[in-house]
C-alpha cells in the first residue's frame, strides 16, 4: 500500500473496513514529505496520526506520542509528547527510534474488522541495531479503543540483554493553580493497606499498581489504570486473556500533570535476528469517571470469548452471616438465630470461618460436629427447615502447617525460588499452587462434598490471597515457567465453578478477596461479588460502581455486612448502588459468647427490619445501574442511579447538602418524585434533566416515576 493513505487508497480497502471508516472508527495516517523529523506539541503537521472515536494519537519523528481529544469537535492535546513505547536493556532505557516506515492495512481477528497502522523505526547510537515496530489497530465495533502491539527486533551482530518494556506512557494535564482535586483515578493494585480503588490524585502521589505480588499474600487485580479530570479522562491497560505480571503506574509528580502507563519487567537475551513482542495494550479517552471504560473493556473481553455468568434469583435475597459469633461460634447459636433472621426478612444463612479443623483440612471440627459429615448435613437441613438458603465459607489455596493434608500431600505447596514454602501471612498458612492438577482435583472434591453430601446452596470463597499467586518453583509441578502459577489462578477457579455448576446449577458462588481490587480473570467463575471487608461506606459505593462496570447487572453485588459501614447501619449505600444487603448481627438471646458491638438491640432490630422491607419492596439489586450519568469523583453530591421497570431511583450522598440537585437520565415527559425512604412527596419535574431543591444529611433516596 502506498505510504500516503488518502481517499483513493482507503476506498480500496474491503467493505468491512470502509464501513468502520464511515462509522467514525477512522484511522488516518498523515506523512510529512522527506525524512521524518521530531515534532512538538502544537505542531500543525506531524509524521503520523492515528485517529479513533473521540481522540487522536500523534507520533513525532522519534516515535514519541501524545493524545489529542477530539470529542464534540474541539481538539485538546491532553499532554506533551512522551517516550510512550520504550524498551529497557542492560544499558538503560531506549526511548527514541527514528521513524522510517509507515503503512496501513485491514485488520480481521476475534475483535472484528478494523484498520491497522504500522510504524517502524530504528534506534540510534549504541543501540542502533534495535528496531521497533508499533502496530495500532482501531476496530469498527470498539472505536473508542486504540489497541497496540509493539515488536522489538535485534538487527545487530551482538545479543541485547532486555530487562523490560513500557507502553502507552501518557500525560494528562490540568490547568495550573486550579481547584483540588485536579485529577481522580481508578487504580487496581492489591496492597496490604487495602486502599480505595477510586481516589483523587494528590500532588506527589505515585502508585505502581503492580499486578504481581505486592506483599507476601497480596497481589493481582484488573489490568486497567484510568485517570480523569473534570472535562476528560484517559485509560490504559492490556487485553490479554490471562493475568500478566505487569504494572500500571500512576503518578502526579508535577502539580499540573498526571501520568500513567503499562510496563513489564521481562528478562531475556535477544539474540541477533530475534524479536519479541509486548502484550496487547490499549488507550481509551472518555468523559466522566471510569465506569464506561470498564464496561467497554468487559464487552471487548466478551468478544474474545470471556463469558460472564448470571446470578440465580436467590442471589438477590438478603444475607445473614454467623460471623457475628466469630470463629468460636456454636451450631446452637446458629439454630437460635435462624428464626430471628427469618422474621427480619433475611433469606440466606452463612456458616463462616470456624467450622473446619484447619485451612486445608476441610472437615467439620469434632468439638462442634461430633458426628462429622452427618452433623454438618443436619445443620444445613435445619437452615432449610427454617426457610433459608445455606452458604459455606471456604478459604482455598491455603494449607495450615501440621495438617493431614501437609503430611499426606506435601507436593501440593507452592515453592519459592530458594525452595522454601510461600507463606500466606494472614492465615499463617502455606500457599497451594493453583496451576498444579492435584490442587485443583482436591478443590473439586471439596465443592462436590459441600454442595451434594452436605447440601449447601452456595460457597463463600474468601481470602486476600485469591487474586494472584507468587511464581512457583516446585519441580514436582513441572511448570513451563514460574509464572504459570500466577497465570493458573483463573483455571483453578474455573475448576471450582465447573464442579459447582455440575453439582447444583443454581449454586451461589461468591469470591471475596478481602479488600483487594479483584481480578477480572476470576470473574467468569463467580455469580456474586462483594464489597469484601469495606473500610467505609464510600468503599461500599465505589466498589459497587466499579464491579457493575466490570460485570454488568447480571452478577449480584453484595454490600457485605452492614456493620462494616459508617455507623454500622448504613444500608442506604448498598441499596443505592443496587447491592444485596447483609448483616452479621449476634442475637442477644443466643447462648454463648457474643460481641457487644454486634448485638441486635431492640433499636437495631427495628432499623434492620425497616431497611429489609424497603430493600424487598424496591429490589433495586435486580435493576439496571446507570453508571455513566454521574462522575463519582467530581459530581457533588455523589450520585448513583438505577433504572427498574419504568422508574429511576436516585441515591445521593453527602455529609450535608442544601441546594439544587440535577436529576439526569429522565425521559422527555413529567415525573413524580418521592423520597421513598421517608415516604415524602416532592412533587413533579420534567425531563430529560430536571432540578430539585433539597436539604439532606448523609443520604437521600429518590424515586422518579413517569406521570
Amino acid at each position: 500500500m502506498p505510504s500516503h493513505v488518502g481517499y483513493t487508497e482507503r476506498m480500496k480497502l474491503d467493505r468491512a473496513t470502509r464501513r468502520a471508516l464511515t462509522l467514525g472508527a477512522v484511522v488516518l495516517l498523515l506523512l510529512t514529505a522527506g525524512p521524518a523529523q521530531p515534532a512538538t506539541t502544537g505542531a500543525t503537521e506531524v509524521p503520523a496520526r492515528v485517529e479513533a472515536q473521540g481522540f487522536r494519537l500523534e507520533f513525532d519523528g522519534q516515535m514519541h506520542s501524545h493524545v489529542v481529544a477530539t470529542v464534540g469537535g474541539a481538539e485538546t492535546a491532553l499532554g506533551p509528547y512522551q517516550a510512550s513505547e520504550t524498551v529497557s536493556t542492560a544499558a538503560g532505557e531506549i526511548s527514541s527510534f527514528v521513524l522510517d516506515g509507515r503503512s496501513a492495512e485491514p485488520a480481521h481477528d476475534a475483535l472484528g474488522s478494523g484498520l491497522r497502522v504500522v510504524l517502524t523505526g530504528q534506534a540510534q547510537g549504541a543501540a542502533a541495531g534495535l528496531r521497533k515496530t508499533v502496530a495500532v489497530t482501531v476496530y469498527e465495533d470498539f472505536p473508542r479503543f486504540a489497541l497496540f502491539t509493539v515488536r522489538y527486533s535485534n538487527e545487530s551482530a551482538a545479543p541485547i540483554e532486555v530487562r523490560g518494556w513500557t507502553a502507552n506512557r501518557y500525560a494528562l494535564e490540568a490547568p495550573s493553580g486550579g481547584p483540588e482535586p485536579a485529577f481522580w483515578s481508578y487504580q487496581t493494585g492489591s496492597y496490604e493497606r487495602r486502599p480505595d480503588w477510586v481516589l483523587p490524585i494528590a500532588p506527589g502521589f505515585a502508585q505502581d499498581n503492580d499486578q504481581g505480588m505486592n506483599a507476601t499474600d497480596y497481589g493481582g487485580g484488573t489490568p486497567i489504570a484510568d485517570v480523569w479530570r473534570r472535562e476528560i479522562g484517559l485509560a490504559v491497560g492490556h487485553v490479554e486473556l490471562v493475568p500478566k505480571l505487569v504494572s500500571l503506574p500512576v503518578a502526579r509528580l508535577r502539580p499540573e500533570q498526571a501520568t500513567l502507563a503499562v510496563s513489564q519487567k521481562k528478562t531475556l537475551r535477544l539474540m541477533p535476528g530475534e524479536s519479541f513482542e509486548t502484550l496487547r495494550t490499549f488507550v481509551r479517552v472518555h468523559h466522566g469517571d471510569h465506569f464506561e471504560t470498564l464496561a467497554d473493556y468487559r464487552r471487548l473481553m466478551i468478544r474474545q470469548g470471556v463469558v460472564i455468568p448470571r446470578a440465580p434469583q436467590d442471589a438477590l435475597e438478603p444475607i445473614w452471616c454467623a460471623w457475628g459469633y466469630g470463629r468460636g461460634f456454636t451450631p446452637g447459636q446458629v439454630f437460635e438465630t435462624l428464626p430471628v433472621a427469618k422474621r427480619l426478612g433475611f433469606r440466606w444463612a452463612v456458616l463462616d470461618d470456624g467450622w473446619q479443623v484447619a485451612e486445608g483440612d476441610w472437615v467439620p471440627v469434632p468439638a462442634k460436629f461430633p458426628a462429622g459429615d452427618a452433623d454438618m448435613k443436619a445443620l444445613v437441613d435445619r437452615i432449610h427447615e427454617g426457610g433459608l438458603k445455606a452458604q459455606l465459607w471456604w478459604c482455598p489455596l491455603a494449607m495450615d502447617p501440621g495438617t493431614r493434608l501437609e503430611r499426606e500431600h506435601p507436593d501440593l505447596v507452592l515453592l519459592n525460588e530458594d525452595g522454601s514454602r510461600r507463606k500466606i501471612t494472614w492465615w499463617d498458612s502455606f500457599y497451594l499452587c493453583p496451576a498444579y492438577g492435584p490442587v485443583r482435583d482436591d478443590a473439586r472434591a471439596f465443592v462436590k462434598k459441600a454442595l451434594t453430601a452436605w447440601g449447601f446452596d452456595g460457597l463463600k470463597i474468601d481470602g486476600q490471597h485469591l487474586n494472584a499467586a507468587p511464581p512457583c518453583f516446585n519441580p514436582a509441578h513441572r511448570h513451563r515457567a514460574p509464572e504459570d502459577s500466577s497465570e493458573g489462578v483463573p483455571g483453578f477457579f474455573e475448576a471450582i465453578w465447573d464442579e459447582a455448576m455440575a453439582a447444583k446449577p443454581d449454586a451461589l458462588v461468591e469470591i471475596c478477596p478481602c479488600g483487594t481490587a479483584y481480578s477480572f480473570f476470576t470473574m467468569p467463575y463467580l455469580n456474586m461479588v462483594v464489597a469484601s471487608d469495606p473500610k467505609s461506606s464510600w468503599q461500599v459505593r465505589l466498589k459497587g460502581k466499579t464491579l457493575k462496570g466490570l460485570l454488568g447487572d447480571g452478577v449480584a453485588y453484595f454490600g457485605d455486612h452492614v456493620e462494616m459501614s459508617d455507623g454500622g447501619a448504613d444500608f442506604a449505600s448498598t441499596l443505592g448502588v443496587g447491592g444485596v444487603i447483609g448483616t452479621n448481627f449476634a442475637w442477644p438471646g443466643a447462648s454463648g459468647k457474643k460481641s457487644p458491638k454486634l448485638l441486635l438491640t431492640p433499636a437495631r432490630e427495628e432499623t434492620w427490619s425497616t431497611w429489609v422491607k424497603l430493600y424487598q419492596d424496591k429490589r433495586l439489586s435486580g435493576g439496571e445501574y446507570l453508571g455513566a450519568l454521574y462522575d463519582i469523583g467530581f459530581d457533588r453530591p455523589e450520585a448513583h442511579v438505577i433504572r427498574k421497570d419504568d422508574a429511576l431511583y436516585y441515591a445521593f450522598f453527602a455529609r450535608h447538602f442544601s441546594g439544587s440537585l440535577e436529576l439526569r437520565g429522565l425521559g422527555g415527559g413529567r415525573y413524580h418524585v418521592r423520597d421513598y425512604e421517608a415516604g415524602r412527596d416532592l412533587g413533579a419535574v420534567s425531563g430529560p434533566t430536571a432540578t430539585l431543591a433539597v436539604t439532606f444529611a448523609e443520604h437521600l433516596l429518590l424515586e422518579a416515576r413517569p406521570e
